[in-house]
């Protein structure tokens, strides 16, 4: 049996911007994307927490460093900049290695420093 479960997940990351013009996608600064153990163009969802919103889309990585949230295309409607979201990262698994596996948890700060590795 092959199960799906929480891989990694970004807690309470910061927007810093949105752009409905661009090819639709989720940017994330690429040392959140390798702290969370995620890859550029993996499926992930969004929950918004301001808004409720919740979207499916893939990862872009956004420069190392520069701590950048950007919601992309038609998703950018779903989102501003300042508000907290959620993003969840999935992996499927044989049912044995679903029960050894542990998920990356990072927790961010308005700025999108991790805070708590969990």
């Amino acid at each position: 049996m092959i199960l799906t479960l929480l891989h990694s997940k970004l807690h309470r990351a910061c927007v810093t911007h949105v752009d409905r013009h661009y090819e639709g996608s989720l940017g994330i600064d690429h040392e959140l994307v390798e702290m969370a153990g995620m890859i550029e163009g993996q499926q992930i969802d969004v929950l918004n927490i301001d808004n409720g919103a919740r979207f499916t889309t893939y990862i872009l990585k956004e420069p190392a460093g520069s701590k950048k949230i950007g919601v992309y295309g038609a998703a950018a409607h779903l989102a501003k900049p300042g508000d907290r979201v959620i993003i969840i990262a999935y992996a499927q698994m044989e049912e044995k290695e679903a029960k050894q596996h542990k998920p990356v948890v990072l927790i961010l700060d308005e700025k999108n420093n991790v805070v708590e590795n969990g």
